[in-house]
């Protein structure tokens, strides 16, 4: 037998494993399926998450490709800066500013409580000139009994008794006014501390809006596509890039009524993709619709009811998926075989080659 003649026979034999696994598969996809055990068509999806700004503005870079793998809290985005950053800056000088604002409002207390013990004072003397003032008025009026004083003198100690008592009322609006102003002066000082706030306030906020301006992975995923590219300006809400959640993977597939009452929540299932035929891989159910998907006009007869077409989703365990994540692929079609009683034993086909 020559060299060439030895090949042929073995890429023939080859693929006639291949077809009889082939055919074995579809079988099992049939009627020839178990009892037990319930199967459907499905495809591998996943949770997308896109990846938006924040505020308006200008994407600077994109760091990432498409099909790259990112982790959770790897920069993907770049968006430009330079207006937040002279918005921070003004926000630091008004801050600046309305810290010297209290200072200057605590000076002002001080100088108007001064000026309140200067009216307290000034008060004090004018009660003492009126005191003697009116004394001396006093006597003088006692004196004009006997005319042992003239009745100008009497006139003048009148008109200084009542000078005095003048004074000591406008020294009192004066006292008033001081504590008025005092606490105008203490109303400026709340008035100077809520702008310090408020400039922080500011501060802090346009410091967020500089960290959102870089684009993150929130969490393990794959990029599957951008939506935009470097200088292009986005509104607020404006998608840059869509991930995949590699660590949520699931087949959606659909049983009929009968068999889809069966399914408990946490049943095992096994999925078989089309473009890797030979591996089996382990999940469970974790969604049993609780509407039909596919109804028919009217549902009257038993034969009617078995035609309603419930779905199902399973989900990988992701473990299993960070172990595999480089071969983690979605949109890939495939069967998914559920176990309906926890008794029954897997088929051989459906326990070789399971991904570990």
């Amino acid at each position: 037998m020559t060299h060439n003649r030895k090949r042929w026979l073995i890429a023939i034999l080859i693929a006639a494993l291949g077809a009889g696994g082939y055919f074995a598969w579809q079988r099992l996809g049939g009627d020839s399926l178990p009892s037990g055990f319930a199967s459907g068509n499905g495809r591998i999806e996943a949770v997308e998450i896109d990846i938006a700004t924040k505020t308006p503005g200008r994407i600077r870079d994109i760091l990432v490709r498409e099909g790259d793998l990112v982790t959770a809290g790897q920069a993907l985005a770049q968006m430009d800066t330079v207006q937040l950053e002279a918005q921070y800056r003004q926000a630091q000088a008004q801050l600046r500013r309305a810290t010297i604002g209290i200072e200057t409002a605590k000076s002002l207390v001080t100088q108007r409580e001064a000026e309140k013990k200067t009216a307290t004072a000034v008060i004090a003397q004018r009660s003492a000139q009126y005191d003697a003032a009116d004394r001396k008025l006093q006597r003088s009026e006692q004196l004009i009994l006997t005319n042992a004083v003239s009745q100008q003198v009497l006139d003048d100690d009148r008109a200084a008794a009542n000078g005095a008592r003048a004074a000591v009322a406008a020294s009192e609006a004066q006292l008033a006014g001081s504590e008025a102003a005092i606490s105008a002066a203490k109303a400026q000082v709340v008035d100077a501390e809520a702008a310090v706030e408020a400039a922080k306030a500011a501060i802090e906020s346009i410091k967020a809006d500089l960290n959102d301006s870089t684009l993150r992975a929130p969490r393990d995923g794959r990029v599957q596509f951008r939506v935009a590219q470097p200088g292009e300006v986005l509104s607020a809400g404006g998608r840059v890039l869509n991930l995949v959640d590699l660590g949520d993977v699931y087949m959606t597939f659909f049983l009929p009524t009968a068999q889809a009452g069966r399914v408990a929540i946490g049943s095992e299932v096994r999925l078989v993709l089309d473009a890797a035929p030979q591996w089996v891989i382990p999940a469970k159910a974790t969604f049993v619709a609780s509407v039909a998907q596919f109804t028919p006009k009217t549902v009257e007869t038993e034969e009617e009811r078995q035609k309603l077409m419930f779905r199902v989703r399973a989900h990988i365990s992701p473990e299993l998926l960070r172990r595999n994540i480089e071969q983690v692929k979605t949109g890939l079609p495939g069967r998914a075989f559920v176990r309906l009683d926890s008794d029954a034993e897997w088929p051989a086909q459906l326990t070789e080659n399971l991904v570990k």
